[in-house]
């Protein structure tokens, strides 16, 4: 069959629909849907991924049939509008924009009021009888053509937009404010002025025949999937750049034909709280690009009923229509010509981690959607929006009442952010480096400023309302964001602002409130967000709080159908408190390392390292076994009967000793040697690859009384605890195995210590003992392992490292670069790597419980708490997964959708197989 690259949509009818998305991008797809349920949507045309993928493979060049296609759809819209493209008489004008499959706000090119010239707009003038509508649209044409198309854009990061410095100097000389108090005299000669610049600049001329315009600018929007925003954008939400994005061009209609006409953005709910309330701004006598672009502060949408009541009217059947199709919260785009709505653009809304659950809650009680679907509705990283400190209410009030509160904008990104103030998304990105938490201070940010949005804690901006750029951004990314600042003189040349006669100088400390919109000067402290407070401090909120409620509905669905459990990785008693608050069932690792850092530990762990012999290091043991059995009686009394999975002695030993002279001398006076002696001790243990050297099991195997040691601290304290009431569940894990014999040996000394304890103590208790799989060999001989192992665990971290031959510690200097070329998709350090590592993994555990049937499997590293290895830890048939204590909410509901992602497809009563 011939491949179809364009599909139609208008007066009624689309030859698509919204579950076609992968074809026709996000927008394509709904502008078809929206057509289909009768909604008003200008004509037009979407042209498919599919051409997109055919003009990159091609360097550029389309079928021979395609433009022939392209004038057949173009045909149809003129048709439906009763107008023709490039007419001198009764011209038809046209809009052409991008649309990927998954929303990208700004990160690609539009161009409007495509078919003007010198000639077409004596027809608008003529039909519109609006000189100054006409020339308004030309210039923008020109403006954007130039920019997109043409390539007309800023020296540098610290330089306007050349197009805008022409404007603000015709501005100037007029002594006016706002470009709609422009005459049309001053627009007709901001054309002649654009053209000159386009032509002083490039050395070409703006092309006047308008089909030159069009394939110019389809060309442009399918160049715009790999600007460097735009790849940058995808790389945060990874979005593989196989998918393509389809270009739609419609009919144009006209928000800036008069006061009677206007362009809005409209949500169907708030997307910073999740209220059920019609939310949005518009702006009278103005394109669609003015509102997101935050050039001008627009008005609410509410303000629209006193206004425009039918227009409102007719606004609210469309958010009800919308609403109850999609059935989510929408993101639509509208724009009224001379009193008549029309529908631009309809997409699932960005929307605040808070929002996002309880929109899917509310979604639930409304019956529009069942729990199974407002847990695929939420990305997991979005809970910890809800665990972000917030402002000290106390700490703020005191910076107000003494004059720190410089202005107040838009509260359109909650949680409080604290930094050093910055003026261009490349310093914020250089000053993150370097270990500094900065607030990205812009008159209105730019799809340009993505890396530096990135960058920062919070962000900032004088211009743009709720829907702008910054806002919509710092929402998909989780950013603290105050936007609409007008108080703010911002200066980028000097890197200053001004307030009031209160000056800021790039590197001076400013705090945000998002939830507020507050600007405040210099630090201020931050406490923990709501959940914490409730959950983990359990406080008594005085006020009802709806992020409790929520979050603890959408943890009591999460629980409900996941199957994969979900442990914590922690050392000490209070982070297993707080695991425990945010719902752990256990923990799957306990670095005892960790506990020997503290206090006088350290000397007694070094005079172990130190000792000559092995009555020295028992006597060195001796003074820490107290200390390890206290930690684990406390770790235990806090799990109350839930499984604690203790991980043996893992680090090189070089770790705990000395560098520095100062350092040296003071230990050898503590221990009684002298210094030459640990000097030579420490040469000793040098180790070229110490990663790869000896630590782990090799630790265990090498000097057995240290995992003596460790296991008679371990069963002590579980007896200690079992004594006094409690239940216990020790499962003692030995690192680093890459030979059933290593772990046979340190298993031996493991039971030898119980057995010596529970003689001892006159009680017995149950525990298991296990390995991790951290070796590519471990993986490999998992079924030899799994003869002794009753356990196993996956250490992915190392085991990462150790298959990828990449050390994590120095990977930071390539893999960068290694992303930005395509050679990974993602970092095999934050998210696993499946065909590398996974393979590896699989084999492990295919083979282990085909040795031992019960065999217990989790997984312990990093990636326990990443939502994607989570999913394919599922698939892969786990029975836990364990994570750091702020990210269990997260791995709950991660492997909540990793269940009901496995679930087959229901079936409707069309027949039709929906997920």
């Amino acid at each position: 069959m011939k491949n179809k690259y364009i599909y139609s949509f208008g007066g009624g009818k689309a030859e698509g629909a919204a579950t076609m998305k992968e074809l026709l991008g996000g927008k394509g797809a709904n502008l078809a849907e929206m057509t289909n349920i009768g909604l008003p949507v200008p004509p037009g045309f979407t042209i498919s991924t599919a051409m997109c993928t055919h003009y990159f493979e091609n360097k550029g060049k389309y079928p021979k049939t395609f433009p022939a296609e392209v004038l057949n759809a173009l045909r149809k819209v003129e048709q439906l509008t009763r107008k023709k493209f490039g007419d001198p008489k009764n011209p038809l004008l046209l809009s052409v924009r991008s649309g990927a499959r998954a929303s990208m706000p700004g990160m690609m090119d539009t161009i409007l009021n495509l078919g003007l010239n010198d000639e077409t707009i004596r027809g608008i003038i003529d039909k519109s009888k609006n000189e100054r509508f006409a020339f308004d649209s030309y210039r923008r044409l020109i403006q954007m053509y130039g920019d997109v198309v043409l390539g007309l854009k800023p020296e540098t990061e610290n330089d306007r937009d050349p197009f805008e410095i022409i404007i603000e100097q015709k501005k100037r000389e007029r002594k006016i404010q706002h470009d709609t108090d422009l005459t049309v005299a001053d627009l007709r000669d901001l054309v002649r002025l654009f053209q000159d610049e386009i032509r002083k600049k490039l050395g070409v001329d703006f092309p006047q025949d308008p089909h030159e315009q069009l394939w110019g600018a389809i060309s442009a929007v399918f160049r715009s999937w790999t600007n460097e925003r735009a790849a940058v954008y995808r790389k945060l939400n990874n979005i593989p750049v196989s998918w393509g994005t389809a270009v739609n061009v419609q009919a144009m209609v006209f928000g800036n034909m008069g006061q009677e006409s206007g362009t809005g953005v409209a949500f169907t709910r708030n997307p910073s709280t999740g209220e059920n309330e019609f939310y949005g701004e518009f702006l009278f006598n103005a394109q669609g690009e003015d509102v997101v672009a935050g050039i001008r502060t627009p008005l609410s949408i509410g303000s629209l009923a006193e206004h425009e009541p039918k227009i409102h009217k007719q606004l609210l059947n469309v958010r009800t229509v919308l609403e109850q199709h999609y059935r989510d919260m929408q993101d639509t785009e509208f724009t009224i010509e001379q009193g008549k709505l029309y529908m631009l653009q309809t997409r699932a809304g960005k929307r605040t981690g808070f929002a996002a659950l309880r929109i899917a809650t509310d979604l639930v009680t409304e019956g529009l959607i069942k729990p199974e679907e407002a847990i695929m509705r939420i990305e997991p990283e979005q809970l910890n929006q809800l665990l972000r400190p917030i402002f000290d209410a106390h700490e703020k009030d005191e910076a107000i009442k003494h004059g720190r509160l410089l202005a107040k904008g838009l509260n359109a990104g909650p949680g409080a952010a604290t930094g050093k103030a910055v003026f261009t998304a490349r310093d914020a990105e250089e000053w993150r480096k370097r270990g500094e938490q900065v607030i990205l201070i812009r008159i209105e940010t730019s799809p340009e400023d993505i890396k530096g949005m990135d960058a920062a804690e919070g962000i900032l901006t004088a211009r743009g309302g709720m829907t702008s750029h910054a806002a919509l951004v710092a929402r998909q990314m989780g950013k603290v964001c105050v936007a609409g600042c007008g108080a703010l003189e911002i200066n980028y040349s000097s890197r200053t602002m001004e307030v009031d006669g209160k000056e800021v100088k790039q590197g001076d400390f400013i705090s945000i409130d998002g939830t507020t919109g507050e600007v405040i000067l210099g630090k201020i402290m931050t406490k923990p967000s709501d959940v914490v407070r409730a959950l983990v401090n359990k406080e008594r909120l005085t006020d009802s709080s709806p992020v409790i409620s929520t979050f603890e509905k959408l943890m009591e669905w999460s629980d409900k159908f996941r199957t994969m459990k979900v442990r914590t990785n922690a050392d000490q008693p209070d982070q297993s408190s707080v695991a425990l608050a945010f719902g752990a069932e256990g923990i799957g690792l306990c670095r005892t390392e960790h506990m020997f850092f503290g206090g006088d530990r350290i000397d007694a762990v070094r005079e172990m390292i130190l000792a000559d012999d092995v009555e020295g290091r028992r006597k060195a043991l001796a003074k820490l076994l107290p200390m390890q059995r206290n930690d684990f009686a406390g770790i235990f009394r806090v799990m109350e009967g839930r499984p604690v999975t203790i991980r043996t002695l893992d680090p090189p030993l070089h770790e705990f000793l000395p560098h520095s002279e100062h350092e040296i001398q003071a230990l050898a006076t503590i221990i009684g040697i002298s210094p030459e002696q640990i000097v030579r001790r420490i040469d000793q243990l040098k180790e070229f690859n110490p990663m790869l050297g000896h630590r782990g099991c090799r630790l265990g195997i090498v000097y057995p009384e240290i995992t003596e040691m460790q296991a008679l601290a371990i069963f002590q304290a579980a007896c200690i605890v079992k004594k006094e009431g409690g239940d216990v569940v020790p499962e003692i894990m030995i690192p680093l195995v890459g030979f059933a014999m290593e772990l046979r040996e340190q298993e031996k000394i493991v039971r030898a210590a119980a057995e010596t304890v529970f003689a001892e103590q006159g009680i017995r208790i149950d525990y298991l003992v296990g390995t991790m799989i951290e070796l590519p060999r471990a993986a490999i001989a998992a079924d030899e392992i799994a003869g002794i192992a009753e356990f196993f665990s996956f250490g992915t971290n190392d085991l990462t490292q150790t298959t990828l031959g990449v050390s994590r510690d120095d990977a930071g200097l390539f893999l960068p670069r290694y992303l930005e070329m395509g050679i990974i998709e993602h970092d095999p350090f934050q998210t696993l790597d499946v065909k590398g590592v996974g393979p590896l993994m699989e084999i492990a555990v295919v083979k282990g419980r085909r040795v031992r049937k019960n065999l217990k499997v989790g997984i312990c590293g990093e990636h326990g708490g990443d939502p994607a290895s989570i999913g394919f830890c599922s698939t892969l048939g786990l029975d836990y997964v364990s994570c750091s204590p702020y990210r269990v909410p997260i791995a709950r509901l991660a492997a909540a959708q990793a269940a009901l992602a496995s679930r087959p497809p229901a079936v409707t009563r069309a027949g039709k197989r929906k997920r």
